[in-house]
C-alpha cells in the first residue's frame, strides 16, 4: 500500500496573538498531538506552522505542495477569518480534508469559561467550508473528538480517497490496438476522458510495441524466465513458448517505463500473425498488475484508469468480469481470458502455452491459470452515464476456489455479494454499471465514498 502523506494545516486568528500570545501555547500541543495520531494511523505528516494571515497561508501551502503531500488537513485551533486562506485553500490542486474537533472532550455546564479560547473553532470552520462551497473547491469533512470518536480513522479514509483522485486525474493509459468494436458500455470518447476526469490515451499499435522486443540472446529474458520459475508453477511449460512471451512480456515492461504510464489496454483482437507482436501478452499484462500498472481488457481505457488508480493506494487490486451467476450457491464467477494481478492469488499461479489459440492467426500465448483469494474485497466500477460518471461500489465475500483440477488453467474466483445474487445483479445493472470492474482488497466504503465526492461522481453503493 502507498505510503499516505499528507500537510497538516492549523488555523489561528492573529487577534488572539495581539491580546495575549501564550493563548496558542496549548494549542501547539494540540497540533503535535494530532499530527503523532495521524501518524500512527499511517499518514506521514509534514505539519504546516500555525497560520494566521494570508501571507503565512500562502507560504505553507506551497511548501506543502512541494513536499508532494496527497493532501492537506485543516485544523481550527479558534476562530481563523476565512478571507485570510480561503483564496489560498481555493487554489491549490491539493485535495483538502477539514478535521473539525477540539482539544476537550466536554463543554457542558459545569465547564470553566476558561476552556472557551481553546475549543471554540467550529464557526471558523463552518465560515471556511461556506467560502469553498462558493469558490467550487471540492472538499471533505469529518467531524468528531479526536480521541473519543474515529475521526482521525475517517480523515485518513479521505486522504485515501484524495490520493485515488489525484492518481484517476493524471493517469496516463497506453491503448494498444483499437477498443473492441460494438462494446458500448465502456466506451467513451479519448478528448472526453481527458476534459472529464484528467486521464491521458497513449495510442499505440502493436508493432509499436513489438519494435521493443528484446533480440535474440539479451540476458533479460534469461533472468526473467528464472523468475518466472521460482515465482510461478511452470511444471511441463514449452521452453520456446515461455521464450517468446518473455520477450513479449519485456516488450510490454519498457513500454510502460518508456511511456511513465499507469495502466494499459490490449484489445486480443489487435494481435494477429501480421500485427507486429507474435502474441498475447497474457503474462506480461499479469505481471504489469503485480507491479502497479493498471489493466483492462479489449481496449477499454475507462477501467484501465480505474484499476491503475486503485492501485495507486490498494495493490492488492485486479482487474476482472462477472461471468456466470451460481444461483445455487448465491455467487458470481469472476473470470477473464488470461489476466489477473498474482497478488490476489490463492496458490501459486500456473503458467501453461494457450495451444491451441482459436481467436485469431497469432501464436499461442503462454497464459496464467489463478484463483482470487478469500476474504473480504469490493467489487468497483466505473460507469459512464447519461450525465457524468458512477462509481458502483458491492462489499463482496470471496470465496476459496477449492482443488478441482478442471479450472487449474483457468482465471477464476467465487464472489459472494451482501445482497441475494439477484437483487444485487438487478441493483448492479439497475445504476448502470458496466461489465469490466476490478476486484479491490482492503478498500473501504468510506474512502470509495470520498473519491467519489472529490470526482463529482455520483456514489452507487451495493450493500
Amino acid at each position: 500500500m502507498k505510503t499516505l502523506k499528507a500537510g497538516l494545516l492549523p488555523l489561528y486568528i492573529e487577534l488572539y496573538d495581539d491580546i495575549n500570545p501564550a493563548w496558542r501555547k496549548p494549542l501547539k500541543a494540540f497540533v503535535r498531538t494530532i499530527s503523532d495520531r495521524l501518524g500512527r494511523l499511517g499518514v506521514q505528516i509534514e505539519a504546516a506552522p500555525i497560520c494566521r494571515l494570508e501571507p503565512e497561508f500562502r507560504a505553507a501551502v506551497k511548501a506543502l505542495e512541494r513536499q508532494g503531500c496527497d493532501a492537506l488537513i485543516t485544523l481550527h485551533l479558534a476562530y481563523s477569518p476565512s478571507l485570510e486562506s480561503a483564496d489560498v485553500l481555493a487554489g491549490t490542486p491539493l485535495p483538502i480534508v477539514v478535521l473539525d474537533t477540539t482539544p476537550d472532550f466536554a463543554f457542558g455546564p459545569d465547564t470553566s469559561p476558561a476552556l472557551i479560547m481553546n475549543n471554540h473553532g467550529i464557526h471558523g470552520v463552518q465560515d471556511l467550508c461556506n467560502l469553498l462551497n462558493r469558490r467550487g473547491k471540492p472538499f471533505a469533512i469529518e467531524a468528531g473528538h479526536w480521541e473519543r470518536s474515529d475521526v482521525l480513522q475517517r480523515v485518513v479514509d479521505q486522504v485515501r480517497a484524495a490520493c485515488l483522485a489525484a492518481a484517476l486525474r493524471t493517469v496516463r493509459v497506453g491503448l494498444i490496438g483499437k477498443p473492441f468494436a460494438g462494446m458500448g458500455d465502456f466506451s467513451v470518447p479519448s478528448a472526453k476522458l481527458k476534459k472529464d476526469l484528467g486521464v491521458t490515451t497513449l495510442p499505440v499499435s502493436p508493432a509499436g510495441l513489438g519494435r521493443l522486443l528484446p533480440k535474440a540472446g539479451d540476458p533479460a529474458v534469461a533472468a526473467e524466465i528464472a523468475r518466472d520459475c521460482k515465482t510461478f508453477d511452470c511444471k511441463g511449460l514449452d521452453q520456446d513458448a515461455h521464450r517468446q512471451a518473455t520477450r513479449v512480456s519485456l516488450a510490454l515492461e519498457r513500454f510502460v517505463r518508456n511511456e511513465k504510464l499507469s495502466a494499459v489496454t490490449l484489445n486480443f483482437q489487435a494481435v494477429t500473425k501480421t500485427s507486429g507482436l507474435p502474441q498475447m501478452p497474457f503474462l506480461g499484462l499479469c505481471k504489469a498488475m503485480a507491479r502497479g500498472t493498471g489493466y483492462a481488457g479489449e481496449g477499454d481505457v475507462l477501467t484501465a484508469a480505474l484499476v491503475g488508480s486503485l492501485m495507486r493506494v490498494y495493490p492488492e487490486t485486479s482487474f476482472t468480469e462477472m461471468f456466470c451467476p451460481d444461483w445455487k450457491g448465491g455467487r458470481i464467477f469472476l473470470s477473464h481470458m488470461g489476466e489477473i494481478n498474482p497478488a490476489v492469488s490463492e496458490r501459486k499461479p500456473v503458467l501453461y502455452w494457450s495451444n491451441p489459440w482459436i481467436f485469431s492467426d497469432a501464436e499461442p500465448p503462454v497464459s496464467m491459470g489463478a484463483c482470487f483469494k478469500p476474504g473480504r474485497a469490493m467489487f468497483v466500477n466505473l460507469a459512464p452515464c447519461r450525465e457524468g460518471y458512477a462509481l458502483v461500489a458491492a462489499p463482496v465475500t470471496m470465496i476459496s476456489g477449492g482443488t478441482n483440477k478442471k479450472f487449474r488453467t483457468t482465471i477464476r474466483g467465487w464472489m459472494k455479494p451482501a445482497l441475494p445474487l439477484e437483487d444485487f445483479l438487478a441493483a448492479y445493472s439497475r445504476v448502470g454499471g458496466t461489465h469490466h470492474a476490478a476486484l479491490v482488497y482492503g478498500a473501504s466504503m468510506a474512502t470509495l465514498a470520498g473519491f467519489s465526492r472529490l470526482m463529482g461522481f455520483a456514489f452507487e453503493p451495493i450493500e
